[in-house]
């Protein structure tokens, strides 16, 4: 098995760099045809921080200065975006340069026009995509849930998934986050995994908590792991953090909310991978529940829609997905997830599912954007 996964991540290396090759020597071209073909140097030291930064980061975090750190990343990351879209283009972009080759035009001209227009759409595409990022809206969803939930009569949540807080984004993007919800001014903040972004130490080391610890809503903050919490490890370290600034994780937990609703959170699905013991069941996380109360379940992943319905969850809130966050990623998600973006009716149970708050890899989104979820229920029969 080992050295099945040795293969596997060994092809997928070569394959990427055949891509990275792909990509660069077409950048290159254009470079000495467009730019100048006296500094070759240049664009080949300039390219392998696009084609490689990303991972070098992943790879060389512990031992790089924290500050070279984050720029590798950074400028990795973006470099993510451009090779995805470069892949996308450039074949067509090869194929036209052939065209208009056979129609008669100059070589170079071709290759100046066609690689301009490349780094105009690449532009674009940065440029959209960070507006899209770091401009986050706020989603509306109006719900009735067919129980009584005691004197209330309606419940008004704040639900951010997927911030993703690190070296990338950090305590500007949860400052948004507090303008929004200060704004709505809900009952209750629900935060369904991935807060942090892999590793725990840029939110230490740039006392993210500080910030965090003003997310405060009348009925108390609660959240859920993330694949991303176990990814990066130190789960205790980050559990008792999240703790000490009133945020409530619940690992595989169900809690009474004012005595009138639950709200239970599961272990991510990535748990398998790291703790022997898994998680529970949906129906055995909420044995001890009175069903006869309205239940909310934070499940980071989507999945598993079924099971909840029938263990009597009222209302399902993941994230995970990012609705793929760069187009076309949302034709994969849509088609792994039973509902990858928005609403969804099973049986009695309402399923949301939020394309997150923050983003993974390059701050942009291409397809989604950014959100806050305001989700107000109201509870009882239809009069």
């Amino acid at each position: 098995m080992k050295s099945r996964t040795v293969l596997l991540i060994v092809s997928i290396l070569l394959v990427y760099v055949a891509l990275t090759i792909f990509i660069g020597w077409n950048g290159f071209v254009f470079w000495t045809t467009a730019v100048t073909d006296q500094a070759d140097w240049a664009f080949w030291t300039l390219y392998p921080f696009i084609a490689y930064g990303y991972l070098a980061a992943m790879l060389l975090r512990r031992v790089l200065p924290y500050g070279l750190y984050k720029l590798v990343k950074l400028i990795g990351s973006y470099g993510l975006a451009v090779l995805m879209y470069s892949l996308l283009t450039l074949p067509l972009a090869d194929l036209l340069y052939v065209l208009l080759r056979w129609g008669g035009v100059d070589s170079a001209r071709a290759i100046q026009g066609i690689g301009s227009a490349e780094l105009l759409l690449l532009a674009g595409i940065i440029l959209l995509g960070s507006r899209n990022a770091w401009s986050p809206v706020v989603r509306r969803y109006d719900i009735r849930v067919a129980k009584q939930a005691g004197a209330r009569k309606e419940l008004r949540l704040a639900v951010a998934s997927d911030l993703h807080l690190g070296t990338i984004v950090g305590k500007r993007h949860i400052h948004r986050l507090l303008r929004r919800v200060e704004a709505l001014k809900p009952d209750l903040i629900l935060l369904p995994g991935d807060v942090l972004d892999d590793s725990i130490d840029p939110f230490i080391r740039e006392r993210m908590d500080d910030v965090l610890r003003n997310l405060r809503a009348p009925l108390g903050v609660y959240a859920s792991l993330g694949n991303h919490e176990y990814i990066g490890g130190h789960i205790d370290e980050y559990l008792k953090r999240m703790q000490a600034i009133g945020i409530e994780v619940l690992v595989d937990r169900i809690v009474s909310v004012d005595a009138t609703f639950y709200v239970a959170g599961r272990k991510d699905a990535a748990v398998a991978r790291f703790d022997p013991g898994g998680r529970l069941a949906i129906d055995e996380l909420l044995a001890e529940a009175d069903k006869s109360l309205p239940i909310v379940l934070l499940d980071h992943q989507p999945r598993q829609l079924g099971e909840a319905e029938k263990a009597g969850v009222d209302l399902m809130l993941s994230g995970h997905t990012h609705r793929g966050q760069l187009m076309p990623g949302h034709l994969i998600t849509r088609r792994i997830f039973e509902l990858d973006w928005g609403y969804l009716r099973k049986g009695a149970m309402h399923a949301i599912v939020s394309c997150g708050f923050g983003s993974w890899g390059p701050p942009l989104r291409i397809g989604s954007r950014s959100e806050l979820l305001d989700i107000r229920i109201v509870f009882g029969d239809v009069e």
